[in-house]
């Protein structure tokens, strides 16, 4: 990583978490390790300038440093940490318009057959390091920001479908895809995560036979419908519990859980601590 990148993150960047002048390109900072939190993906890319994270995805870890880039391709409910401070980070969500207009250009690529899982850390080359550096250099001159940042953003999804995950994007930007068909499905148990969905109104979402939706949903987010829907329950318990003043019992009903027992053994074996801990706790900001 460039010690230019390390210093226009550091000079922009003056909270956890900075939004900035360029669309879809946040900024952050840890100035020291965290506990382990949770929190929800998107669609983004996001490398660091300093500093280690860790992410787990179901049972799998993900561990990522300035030499190396995290993508991901869909909604997934995972658990950060910073192993490694100081930390800086840029985010950049990935619009799946602009990835669709982008490989309009490309030649036409032989589409491979596997569903590929929606989270991936890969090595972070010159070339998109360079453009990367010089998206966060428009901070400096905010008038360029209307003209050029749309033109840089471009050149990064090429050199990221360029890459080892260019089939990940390709299959984000393609409505037919098996990627495209499991996000319909990812959207819905988002939207209804406190009510009980069925899996054959997934499947049936998702264009497929059950049997296949469960092969393929796994094979995206690393979990089972049920586990997912789970996970995503727990994380927005967390977050009531952490943001405001709210009692575990009714946080349990107001996420679907019917049984408060069950939601504390649930909650314990995911987070390490009981709900009613962390509905004491001090609220803190929660980043990728």
């Amino acid at each position: 990583m460039s010690n230019g990148l390390r210093e226009l993150i550091a000079r922009h960047c003056r909270y956890p978490t900075t939004p900035t002048a360029v669309p879809r390109l946040n900024l952050s900072r840890s100035a020291a390790t965290t506990a382990s939190w949770p929190a929800v993906v998107t669609p983004l890319l996001c490398v660091l300038a300093s500093g280690v994270k860790r992410l787990v995805l179901g049972r799998d870890e993900y561990r990522y440093d300035a030499d190396a880039y995290l993508i991901a391709s869909a909604d997934l409910p995972v658990r950060g940490q910073v192993v490694v401070a100081p930390c800086l980070a840029l985010t950049l969500a990935i619009d799946p318009v602009i990835v669709a207009d982008v490989l309009l250009a490309l030649p036409a690529m032989r589409t491979v057959q596997a569903t590929p899982l929606a989270l991936a850390v890969n090595h972070l080359d010159a070339d998109l390091a360079d453009a990367l550096e010089r998206l966060l250099r428009l901070l400096d001159r905010p008038a360029d920001i209307p003209v050029l940042a749309g033109l840089i953003e471009r050149e990064i999804i090429y050199r990221l479908l360029c890459g080892t995950q260019g089939e990940m994007l390709r299959q984000l930007a393609q409505p037919t895809s098996r990627l495209s068909q499991i996000g319909r499905a990812i959207g819905i148990i988002r939207a209804r995560y406190d009510e009980k969905v069925r899996v054959d109104e997934l499947a049936r979402a998702a264009g497929m036979s059950v049997t296949s939706f469960h092969r393929h949903f796994r094979a995206v987010t690393a979990m089972s419908p049920l586990q997912f829907q789970k996970r995503i329950r727990l994380h927005e318990a967390r977050r009531r519990l952490l943001s405001r003043e709210v009692d575990a019992a009714s946080v349990s009903l107001d996420v679907g859980y019917e049984s408060p027992s069950q939601f504390n053994r649930e909650y314990r074996r995911l987070f390490g601590d009981p709900p009613g801990r962390d509905a004491r706790a001090t609220p803190h900001a929660s980043q990728t």
